[in-house]
């Protein structure tokens, strides 16, 4: 027996040159840490498998592809409906002349009387405007005009701009401007005016 032996303490315990015996328990925490974790664990994959059955079987995987399906297609009246617009004649168009050439608001107003619009006042336009309105023109009106009577006179002059002001009566101004040339020729404004009240065409794919 060595020296460093303790007495009492032989056999395994017994101390061999340099090599000591271990004498603390093997430790068990950390197999205990892993087998909680891995129970918490199997714990909530089972609830959320729970949940999802739940859910399918109670129709819930139907209200969301419902969602989904109407989210994707377009409420019945709102997709493909002509647009609501007024015929030239209930449109009365006041002529104005911004630019330096004479007599140009009276030949536009002419033809757009051949063309079917009811002509107001034709003239000089305001000195707020008298040569000073860039490009081929404005049209100018209430509020209202923008849904509807600005679409059907802007399609028988290019490049056009729109402008609103306080006045409460139907009525639409054009004021021809600087680069006026001429109208639309009445073919070109009539394809306009068409492709302008066509339907938009239906979605592609089964709603």
């Amino acid at each position: 027996m060595s020296m460093l032996t303790p007495p009492g303490m032989g056999g395994k315990y017994r101390i061999k040159g340099d090599t000591y015996p271990r004498m603390r328990r093997p430790r068990k925490r950390g197999r205990l840490i892993l087998a909680l974790v891995g129970a918490i664990v199997a714990l909530g994959l089972i609830g959320w498998g729970t949940l999802q059955l739940i859910d399918v079987f109670g129709g819930g995987g139907k209200s969301h592809a419902a969602a989904d399906h109407k989210k994707d297609c377009p409420s019945p009246g709102t997709s493909g409906a002509p647009q609501a617009l007024p015929k030239p004649a209930q449109i009365t168009v006041n002529v104005y002349n911004a630019t330096p050439r004479a007599g140009l608001a009276k030949s536009v107003a002419d033809e757009l009387k051949k063309r079917g619009f009811a002509i107001g006042k034709v003239g000089n336009a305001p000195e707020e405007y008298d040569k000073k309105v860039p490009g081929n023109g404005i049209l100018l009106g209430a509020a209202a005009a923008t849904r509807g009577p600005f679409s059907v006179l802007g399609t028988q002059l290019k490049g056009a701009a729109q402008k609103t002001d306080t006045r409460d009566t139907p009525d639409v101004d054009l004021i021809l401007g600087t680069t006026f040339a001429d109208l639309n020729t009445a073919k070109d404004a009539d394809t306009a005016l068409a492709a302008l009240a066509k339907p938009a065409p239906a979605p592609s794919g089964k709603c």
